[in-house]
């Protein structure tokens, strides 16, 4: 994966939340917890393991979805992190990447979401404009590399196979 690419994906993620306030204030950070397991991450995007460096507030596991026999890593939290950190999979939370045969990536609320994110009744309409945009232009631009492309048709593959979601934009 191009690092310029993927640095200008999370530099546009940098500053920007699904609201104008701190939406972890809304849930108590749940995104940022491990499951009951100690698991629960968020898949590392190519080239990230590259950027970040493990510290004590997380761990790399091995991906549950390795693409093109690569395992990029699943980052678990353990605790709070450097904000600046933060792997773009947390960036882009609760969107995920989308499209039909051909066309362009588009984003829509994450399936997995569900279980942990009070804003997903609201769908995308309900966040902030600005996220959304940049989300879709973030992901557009990984999607512009061959490997972040098979990454991302990897990733709506496994989120394809969570229970459906009404919310597409």
């Amino acid at each position: 994966m191009d690092l310029e690419l993927l640095i200008a994906a999370r530099d546009l993620l940098e500053n920007i939340t699904p609201l104008k306030t701190n939406c972890g204030l809304l849930c108590g950070g749940a995104c940022c917890e491990a499951d009951e397991d100690g698991q629960g991450g968020v898949l590392l995007f190519p080239g990230e393991a590259e950027l970040l460096r493990e510290e004590k507030w997380m761990r790399v596991l091995p991906s549950p979805m390795p693409v093109g026999g690569t395992d990029y890593g699943l980052m678990v939290c353990e605790g709070r992190c450097e904000r600046g950190m933060r792997p773009l999979g947390c960036r882009i939370f609760p969107l995920t990447p989308v499209r039909s045969g051909n066309g362009p990536w588009k984003v829509r609320t994450d399936r997995r979401a569900w279980a942990m994110c009070p804003l997903m009744s609201s769908g995308v309409r309900g966040l902030s404009p600005e996220f959304v945009a940049a989300v879709k232009e973030a992901i557009r631009l990984i999607g512009s590399d061959p490997e972040g492309e098979r990454f991302l048709l990897a990733w709506q593959e496994l989120e394809a196979g969570y229970a459906d979601s009404p919310f597409l934009l």
